[in-house]
């Protein structure tokens, strides 16, 4: 798109809607002494942002009125997305956020690094790179990436895990550069079990390189132990509805979450995100209170 273009696209994104919609009552600040932030997954509004039902100033908005100190803004809901858009339109972002009083803790892209034909996998790396230089200039510390999905090789899974792992290296230090962490997350895709997400981290061996830990896709029959085991490489969060069970999925218990998180010693950004049907804006009210409670 044109720089004119990109302008208007901008404008239409944080002007908010025609018709404002009524902000909850603001739950207060989140609580303190647990040492995490908790912060709102822009992933949990993805069905009227990408309809264009709900602009990013109404989503800054409903965090702040919520409690929330902070956005990990997907990229996907970005003007333009997967290019980057012009700087004003990533100052103008970073601008309406600030003016709130909430950070952008993060952004992230939807990258695969299964892929076996050089070219294609090449343009997956640029991805990255791009939307890293973006995440800068917004002030956004890290940028979330995938494993990818494996469905497009028949390669030994030694092989395409060596290509992700060289991968996500080439990016850590891409992104070292630029002051920007890579937040790999568990996406519960080509790569599932407690045991090869450790392996990656611990291959990549990188201080720009760390965990997006998505306890809903940790694998059962209780994942809270291998919870555990993640958070010390845990750099940020996807906090969920539901954890897998031996069953398929069960409610998350907080209180036994946040225990680990407070014995762990985690400190920083918690994110939170909602998924499946139900009305986005009471789903993560709901959310923040008992996420909240437990804190």
């Amino acid at each position: 798109m044109q720089r004119r273009n990109f302008l208007k696209a901008s404008s239409l994104v944080l002007a908010g809607a025609s018709s404002p919609r009524i902000l909850p009552v603001g739950s207060g600040p989140a609580p303190e002494g647990s040492g995490c932030t908790l912060a709102l997954n822009a992933y949990s509004f993805n069905a009227p942002l990408l309809a264009g039902e709900m602009a990013l100033d109404e989503l800054f908005r409903f965090a702040k009125a919520t409690g929330f100190h902070g956005i990990d803004l997907t990229a996907y809901y970005i003007p333009g997305y997967p290019e980057v858009p012009a700087n004003e339109i990533l100052y103008e972002i970073k601008r309406e956020a600030f003016r709130l009083g909430l950070a952008i803790s993060g952004t992230g892209v939807r990258n695969d690094f299964t892929l076996s034909d050089p070219e294609a996998l090449e343009k997956e790396v640029q991805l990255v790179k791009s939307w890293v230089m973006a995440a800068a200039r917004m002030g956004a510390p890290h940028v979330r990436v995938f494993a990818g999905r494996g469905t497009e090789n028949s390669e030994p899974r030694e092989a395409v895990k060596r290509r992700i792992i060289g991968k996500f290296k080439e990016c850590a230090d891409f992104a070292s550069t630029h002051g920007v962490m890579i937040a790999f997350q568990n996406h519960y895709d080509y790569i599932t079990s407690t045991s090869e997400i450790l392996e990656i981290l611990d291959a990549v061996d990188s201080s720009w390189f760390g965990l997006m830990l998505d306890i809903g896709s940790v694998e059962g029959p209780d994942p809270y132990p291998d919870i555990e085991r993640l958070i010390p490489h845990a750099i940020s969060w996807q906090v969920k509805e539901q954890v897998r069970s031996e069953g398929g999925t069960v409610p998350t218990d907080y209180h036994r979450l946040m225990d680990l998180v407070k014995e762990v010693g985690y400190q920083g950004y918690f994110p939170l995100e909602t998924l499946g049907e139900g009305d986005p804006f009471r789903k993560v009210e709901t959310l923040y209170s008992r996420v909240a409670a437990a804190m």
